[in-house]
C-alpha cells in the first residue's frame, strides 16, 4: 500500500513539473483539422495545376496560377492556425490552464526561428522562380520547427517533425512528386498525429 502511495505521489510530482515546464494544452483535434485542410488544399492545387490549367504542365507557372496557389496556401495556413488556437484555448480552459505562459512562450520562440527562416527562404525562392524547391523546403523547415519546439510540449511532436524532415528530403530527390509528398506530410501525417494525440492526451 505504501509503495502504491509513493508511486502515486511521484506521478503527481511529475505531472506538476510537466505543467510548469511544458505546454500540454495542444489539441489533437487541431492536428486532425490541419491535416484535413492540407488535403483539401492539395486537392485544389492539383486541380489548378493539372486539370483546369493543362498549359501549366508545359510552360510552367504563369502569374495568375502563381497567385492562386499562394492564396490557396495562405487560406490553408489561416484556417489551420485559427482552428488550432480555438481548440487549444478550449482545451486549456477545460483544464483550468493558461494558454499564454512561460512554457507556451518558449514553445513559440523555439519553433518560430526555423519556421520564420523557412518562410522567408520559401518566399525568396518563389520570387526567383525556383518553384520546385518550395514544397520540400516547407516540409523540412516545418519539421525542424516541430523538433525545436518539442522540448516544451509533448514528445510525440518530435516524431512528427522528424517524419516531415524525411519527407522533405524525399521530395527534394523526387521533385516531380512534391505536391504528393506535401499532401502526405501536412495532410495524412497530421491526421494520424492528431488522432494519436487525441486518444492519448485529450480523453
Amino acid at each position: 500500500m505504501e509503495e502504491k502511495d509513493l508511486l502515486a505521489e511521484i506521478s503527481s510530482i511529475r505531472n506538476i513539473m510537466d505543467r510548469s515546464t511544458k505546454f500540454i494544452s495542444l489539441s489533437g483535434l487541431s492536428g486532425i483539422m490541419a491535416g484535413i485542410y492540407a488535403l483539401l488544399g492539395a486537392g485544389a492545387a492539383y486541380r489548378l495545376l493539372y486539370t483546369e490549367n493543362d498549359s501549366a504542365t508545359r510552360v510552367g507557372y504563369d502569374e495568375l496560377l502563381e497567385g492562386q496557389l499562394v492564396l490557396l496556401a495562405i487560406a490553408v495556413l489561416i484556417f489551420s492556425v485559427a482552428t488550432g488556437l480555438l481548440l487549444t484555448v478550449r482545451k486549456a480552459g477545460k483544464k483550468g490552464q493558461s494558454v499564454w505562459n512561460q512554457s507556451s512562450q518558449s514553445l513559440l520562440l523555439n519553433g518560430a526561428v526555423p519556421l520564420v527562416a523557412g518562410g522567408i527562404f520559401c518566399v525568396i525562392m518563389l520570387l526567383r522562380g525556383y518553384y520546385v524547391v518550395i514544397g520540400p523546403c516547407t516540409l523540412i523547415f516545418y519539421g525542424l520547427a516541430l523538433i525545436a519546439a518539442s522540448k516544451y510540449t509533448f514528445g510525440d511532436v518530435k516524431w512528427l517533425g522528424l517524419l516531415d524532415v524525411g519527407l522533405g528530403l524525399l521530395a527534394a530527390i523526387f521533385p516531380g512528386y512534391g505536391l504528393f509528398f506535401w499532401a502526405f506530410g501536412f495532410g495524412v501525417l497530421h491526421i494520424l498525429y492528431g488522432t494519436i494525440m487525441h486518444f492519448k492526451y485529450d480523453r
